[in-house]
């Protein structure tokens, strides 16, 4: 189901400019056309708010359309790639080269020089370094820094750059380093599916825990499968975690602190497995998508990652546990004009399509604040 709206039929009703309505919800005027256009969806704030302007209530704005969803665009073209081992659901590229359409396998290879804004001369002290910068001067209000592990940030990253001329600068960690360099104020957000054992709730419980003091806002990213990742075709047949005591299968890990490594730990101890019976358990892999290229080339038959890091390979994917990613930001950061264009992005139904198709990712209850 599609969610229709009558927003301009009556803004056109009252004799409301979509400025003047932008400016008495406190969004933008493009914001207002997105929404009316259908390539926006308003949270639950901004939806209401403009049922106060109007005088209506929300369901007269948005409700379902039960109608049957247009079917997605589907292309012919011509694959530009010597390798025959694509898998449904592997991400491409397409550019059209004259009158041919063109289709190019889109992996995370390191075959690219990095983007980079300078290079690291030495170290000047304990966390300090001496770096040598391109720029003379940067623009700190156009750059948002955001810690975590997932690998769909790149993508929300494309978005904002479209929206606005905001660069997105991902600090690739486990959940937990993300959270207490948000707690050092070193990020302005940070991404976390670490899941509480005591009550089974995703971020909340270990992030109040974390952060005391309050001041925060979680907001839901997305959520995600997570599960064993194994080579195309299940070689080893890898069914379950205790698969992992057999000594013709190596793991390869993820670092402590991840909700990986947590959730893996936690399987284990529940069968009864000691972690050094377990072949890799100390071969480690900082991320989803390099622990499923440890499997892709061939270094390791099993790792704990997210369906889209298996998609992305055109890897097998035993699903163990379904896991809400948050965002964490302070307070002081959330009126930001970055953060403000990050979360319009999160409600764009676009970018929320991407992403399931992508990997599998659930946007239900993308952009809910939760605290």
């Amino acid at each position: 189901m599609q969610i229709q709206n009558r927003l301009a039929e009556m803004r056109h009703k009252r004799g409301i400019s979509a400025t003047a309505l932008a400016k008495q919800v406190d969004v933008r005027r493009q914001t207002i056309y997105a929404i009316e256009a259908g390539t926006y969806i308003p949270n639950t704030l901004v939806s209401l708010r403009l049922a106060h302007v109007l005088d209506v209530k929300v369901e007269d704005l948005f409700c379902f359309d039960e109608k049957p969803s247009a079917p997605q665009t589907v292309r012919d073209v011509e694959l530009l790639s010597s390798d025959e081992s694509l898998q449904p659901g592997q991400p491409v590229r397409l550019c059209r080269v004259g009158k041919r359409m063109l289709g190019v396998p889109s992996r995370p290879l390191p075959v690219t020089l990095p983007l980079a804004d300078g290079v690291y001369i030495k170290a000047s002290g304990a966390q300090r370094a001496t770096v040598h910068s391109f720029e003379a001067e940067d623009d700190s209000s156009k750059r948002l820094l955001i810690a975590g592990c997932d690998p769909a940030v790149s993508i929300l990253g494309r978005f904002v750059a479209k929206e606005a001329d905001i660069e997105l600068i991902a600090a690739i960690c486990c959940s937990l380093q993300a959270i207490k360099w948000l707690k050092d104020g070193k990020v302005h957000i940070a991404g976390s599916h670490l899941i509480d054992q005591k009550t089974g709730e995703s971020n909340v419980p270990i992030v109040k825990k974390l952060l005391p003091d309050g001041g925060y806002k979680i907001i839901t990213f997305a959520q995600w499968e997570q599960g064993l990742v194994v080579a195309k075709g299940n070689p080893k047949e890898i069914r379950e975690v205790a698969d992992l005591s057999r000594k013709n299968v190596k793991l390869v890990n993820r670092e402590k602190g991840s909700g990986s490594r947590f959730l893996l730990d936690e399987m284990l101890d529940k069968g009864g497995i000691e972690a050094p019976r377990v072949l890799g358990y100390n071969q480690i892999a900082l991320g989803h998508i390099p622990a499923a290229w440890h499997i892709y080339s061939g270094q390791a038959d099993c790792c704990m990652a997210t369906r889209a890091a298996a998609r992305t390979f055109g890897l097998d994917f035993i699903p163990l546990k379904t896991e809400r990613y948050d965002f964490i930001l302070r307070d002081r950061f959330f009126e930001l004009r970055p953060v403000q264009v990050l979360l319009d992005v999160l409600n764009r139904s676009a970018f929320q399509r991407e992403l399931e198709a992508l990997g599998n990712y659930d946007m239900t209850q993308t952009g809910r604040v939760l605290v």
